[in-house]
C-alpha cells in the first residue's frame, strides 16, 4: 500500500499533487550519475545517453560512493529527492568495467536494477559522427531485432528490452506526424555462440545503433527513404540483474480506473446512428415448432378410397355413412 503524506505548506501541497499517481502519466525523468570509481569512456557514454534524453534527464557530475546491488537506500534517496524514477549508474571497477546500472524505482523504492557493461573498443560518441544532430525533445523510432528479446519466460534481455523502452519512449500523444520521425533507435541481438549458460561469452550481444532518417525525392508519391548513423555506437553484455517483486510489480502496472465507457461486445452502431447487437443463440429443435393451424397443411384422406371412388364402383358396394341423430327428450313443464 501506497504511503499517504498530509501536506503542512501549500507550496508542499502543489509538489505533493504533481507526484501524485495520474490516469495519464507524466514523462519518467532520468538522473544521470557516477560512482567513485568511473572510466572517462562511461563518462563519455553517460553523457551521449543523456544528450539524447536531456529534456527529461538530471544529470550529477560529482562522485557518489553508492554500490546498487549491495545497498540501494542512496539510489531511492536520490530518487524521491529529484522525483525520478530511471536512474543510470556508471561506474567502473577491476572485474566489472565500464558498467552502467540501470535502475527503475517505483513509490520511490527499487523496483528492478540490470547492469549494461560497454565494450570499449567499439565504443563511438555522438561527437566522432560529423552529422547533423537531431532536435532536443524528438521522439524515435525503436526496434528490437533477435530472438532474445522474444522469449516467452522473463529474463535478463526481456528486461533490458523494457528498460531501453522506458527511456526512449518520452511522452505519450495520440497523433503522429510524419515529418517528426526524423531519428531511429535500433538495438540488435546476437545470437548465443555455445551452450554454456554460465560462460558470460556465450550471452549475446546488444548493438545500440542510431540512425538519422532522411526523405528524398523519389518521383513517385511515396519519398525514397535514407538512414544515415549519427551516434552513439554502443555494445553491451548484460551483467547482474535483480528482478522486481511480484507483489510490487503488479502494484505498478495498475491502471486508474476512467469514466471512459468500455466497449461491449457485439454491440455496434451503424451509419445512421441506430445500436445494433448480435445474439448467440443455441441450435433450435424445430419439430417442436407450433405453427400456424391453416386448411392447406391439413393431412389428405385416404389415397385408397380416393382410387375407388375415381373408377365408378357401385354406389352399394360402399354406402354412404349414415348420420345418427341423437333425439333429445324435452322436459314438460
Amino acid at each position: 500500500m501506497l504511503r499517504q503524506i498530509k501536506p503542512r505548506t501549500a507550496r508542499s501541497k502543489r509538489v505533493l499533487e504533481k507526484r501524485a499517481p495520474k490516469a495519464v502519466e507524466n514523462p519518467k525523468n532520468a538522473l544521470f550519475l557516477r560512482g567513485t570509481t568511473c572510466s572517462q569512456v562511461t563518462q563519455d557514454a553517460l553523457a551521449d545517453l543523456f544528450a539524447l534524453r536531456q529534456l527529461h534527464g538530471k544529470r550529477f557530475h560529482k562522485k557518489n560512493a553508492v554500490h546498487p546491488f549491495d545497498d540501494a537506500s542512496s539510489l531511492c534517496f536520490f530518487s524521491e529527492k529529484n522525483d525520478c524514477s530511471l536512474l543510470l549508474f556508471g561506474s567502473t571497477s577491476k572485474k566489472r568495467p565500464h558498467t552502467i546500472t540501470f535502475a527503475r524505482t517505483f513509490d520511490y523504492k527499487m523496483l528492478d536494477m540490470l547492469e549494461f557493461s560497454l565494450d570499449a573498443s567499439t565504443f563511438r560518441s555522438i561527437n566522432q559522427f560529423k552529422t547533423k544532430k537531431v532536435p532536443v525533445g524528438t521522439r524515435p523510432l525503436i526496434v528490437f531485432a533477435g530472438t532474445a528479446f522474444e522469449s516467452p519466460v522473463p529474463n535478463e534481455f526481456t528486461m533490458a528490452k523494457s528498460m531501453l523502452l522506458d527511456f526512449f519512449r518520452g511522452e505519450t500523444s495520440d497523433k503522429i506526424d510524419v515529418e517528426g520521425l526524423q531519428y531511429c533507435v535500433v538495438v540488435t541481438a546476437d545470437e548465443p555462440t555455445t551452450t554454456a549458460a554460465d560462460d558470460p561469452a556465450s550471452k549475446p550481444v546488444l548493438h545500440l545503433r542510431v540512425y538519422q532518417i532522411r526523405t528524398k525525392r523519389s518521383g513517385q508519391k511515396l519519398p525514397r527513404v535514407e538512414v544515415e548513423e549519427q551516434g552513439p555506437r554502443m555494445d553491451f553484455r548484460l551483467g547482474r540483474m535483480q528482478a522486481p517483486d511480484e507483489g510490487m510489480l503488479k502494484e505498478a502496472m495498475r491502471r486508474a480506473k476512467t469514466s471512459d465507457e468500455r466497449t461491449k461486445k457485439n454491440i455496434s452502431t451503424n451509419t445512421i446512428g441506430d445500436k445494433i447487437g448480435r445474439i448467440h443463440l443455441g441450435k433450435l429443435d424445430l419439430s417442436e415448432l407450433q405453427t400456424r393451424k391453416m386448411k392447406g397443411l391439413k393431412r389428405e384422406r385416404d389415397p385408397h378410397l380416393l382410387d375407388d371412388d375415381s373408377d365408378g364402383g357401385d354406389s352399394a358396394a360402399h354406402p354412404a355413412p349414415s348420420k345418427k341423430v341423437e333425439k333429445t327428450k324435452r322436459k314438460k313443464i
